[in-house]
């Protein structure tokens, strides 16, 4: 299930992991994709990023998208978004946390036309 648009690519990665298809959501990055995981900790491929993903789908939880907006280059190739939401998850004691997001993301359209993601920062804190 590739993005067609730039926006699709978180609307289609909560899909995936609210699913818990793994394969799927990391068909959502390109190859040398980099995957900001907290403030100044990246990893780059898919390898590392299904390691983190696969955490995400063990840790459980809903995701809720509020909105995602985008801003595509003059060429159409590449596109920042940024998406608004919340993740709940059970906590330490066992008691649904709620935590609120605004990831960003950038995205490159590929050679068939689809969008795949290209860095992703879920925190929004980038490398602070």
């Amino acid at each position: 299930m590739p993005a067609h648009r730039p926006e699709e690519c978180d609307q289609l990665l909560f899909k995936t992991i609210d699913t818990g298809d793994l394969d799927a959501a990391l068909e959502l990055y390109e190859p040398d994709a980099v995957f900001v995981v907290a403030p100044g900790q990246v990893v780059t491929g898919h390898a590392a990023i299904r390691e983190v993903l696969r955490g995400m789908l063990a840790a459980g939880g809903v995701g809720n998208i509020e909105g995602v907006t985008s801003v595509v280059s003059t060429d159409g190739s590449v596109a920042f978004t940024r998406t608004k939401g919340s993740a709940t998850h059970a906590g330490p004691d066992g008691k649904p946390v709620t935590v609120e997001f605004h990831s960003v993301e950038v995205v490159r359209k590929q050679p068939d036309g689809t969008w795949r993601i290209a860095i992703d920062d879920p925190s929004g804190m980038g490398l602070a």
